[in-house]
């Protein structure tokens, strides 16, 4: 893949990432009911004797749903998802 093609490809990520933060339901008003992000939720609580644990995958998707990330923690979200869309193209490609 040429350079020009995996930046396109990070930027798309980066910028897609709070559309699907919104459609796996990690929301600005919360985690939507009966969505994705819900059942996450539900497994992190159940696994951890009840609660959702700081620090845990959900709590950081939330933050980042909720738009209260700090700039290590976009950054991480970022290139992640940056990760994801190259990922994708290479298995479409």
């Amino acid at each position: 893949m040429d350079p020009l093609t995996a930046d396109i490809i990070i930027v798309g990520g980066v910028v897609l990432a709070p559309v699907a933060l919104g459609a796996a339901g990690f929301t600005s008003a919360g985690i939507a009911a009966g969505s994705i992000a819900a059942k996450m939720m539900s497994a992190a609580a159940i696994a951890n004797g009840g609660g959702v644990a700081a620090g845990s995958i959900v709590a950081v998707l939330q933050a980042a749903g909720m738009g209260g990330l700090s700039t290590t923690a976009t950054a991480a979200v970022a290139s992640a998802g940056g990760a994801v869309a190259a990922a994708a193209t290479s298995l479409f490609s």
